[in-house]
C-alpha cells in the first residue's frame, strides 16, 4: 500500500514505519476505538495520506515545532514526524487510552522527540502559551471551537493549520468574528483530492499578528456554549 505514499520519496525505513503503524493501529482497533477506518487502502489514503498533505501544500517543517490538538491515533502528526524525522511534536489528547495507544505506537515506531500529554488544552495553556511554530487539528471540531483552543499556542508568526471537508467555506463564515477576536487571519487554503477518488479536502493556514489575550481560551464547556 506504499505506492499511494510513493510521491513522498519514503526510504525503506519509513514504508516499515508505516507498515508498523498500520498493524499496531488495527490490532489496537479491536480493543478501544481509535478510528473506524479499517481497510488497509482506506488507512493509507484517509489517514497516512491525507496527513502527509502538510507536506504537499509547502507547509516547512524541518526543525519545526507542531503541537497537534486532539491527536486521537496519532493524525496527522505522527505520519508526518515518521516523513520528517526533524519536527519536534507535542500531541494534547484528553483520552487515556488513545494515550497509551500512542506512547506504546512511539515505541514501536522508535520516533524521539514527541512529547504527549494525557489533558484538555485549555488546561495545558499556561505552560505552552505562544510556543509552538505550527498548531494543528484533524477533525476535532468546528472552526469557531478550535480556533480558540489552538491559536493561543502559536508563536506570534506561526500557523496553525486546520484540516477539513468540503464544507469549509462555511466553516470559515462562522469563524470571522472569532478570528477578529484572536487577532488572526486566514493566509490560504489548499485544496486537494484523496488518491481513488477517497474524497475532496482542504488544509487552512491561519496567521497571527499578536499574542492572543490571556483570557483564551476559555474552558471548553464555555467555548461550547457560546462560541466566539
Amino acid at each position: 500500500m506504499n505506492n499511494y505514499l510513493d510521491k513522498f520519496n519514503l526510504n525503506d525505513k519509513q514504508k516499515l514505519q508505516f507498515k508498523q503503524y498500520f498493524q499496531f493501529l488495527i490490532a489496537e482497533n479491536k480493543k478501544i476505538n481509535l478510528t473506524s477506518i479499517i481497510e488497509e487502502e482506506e488507512v493509507y489514503v484517509k489517514h497516512f495520506y491525507d496527513s502527509l498533505s502538510m507536506i504537499n501544500a509547502g507547509i516547512d517543517l524541518k526543525n519545526k515545532s507542531i503541537c497537534d490538538i486532539g491527536s486521537g491515533a496519532g493524525f496527522p502528526s505522527i505520519p508526518l514526524k515518521i516523513l520528517e524525522p526533524t519536527l519536534q511534536v507535542t500531541i494534547i489528547e484528553p483520552t487515556t487510552k488513545r494515550i497509551r495507544f500512542l506512547e506504546r505506537l512511539c515505541d514501536i515506531l522508535k520516533l524521539t522527540e514527541v512529547t504527549i500529554i494525557n489533558d484538555r488544552a485549555e488546561n495545558v495553556i499556561k505552560n505552552y502559551r505562544e510556543g509552538f511554530d505550527i498548531v494543528t487539528a484533524r477533525a476535532v471540531a468546528n472552526l469557531p471551537i478550535i480556533l480558540e483552543l489552538s491559536i493561543p499556542f502559536i508563536r506570534v508568526g506561526g500557523s496553525f493549520i486546520a484540516y477539513k471537508g468540503q464544507s469549509y467555506a462555511a466553516e470559515i463564515k462562522t469563524a470571522e468574528r472569532c478570528l477578529t477576536t484572536l487577532e488572526a487571519d486566514l493566509k490560504s487554503v489548499y485544496e486537494y483530492e484523496l488518491p481513488a477518488d477517497m474524497g475532496s479536502r482542504a488544509l487552512l493556514e491561519f496567521t497571527k499578528s499578536k499574542a492572543t489575550n490571556i483570557k483564551y481560551p476559555r474552558k471548553y464547556a464555555d467555548i461550547k456554549k457560546k462560541t466566539l
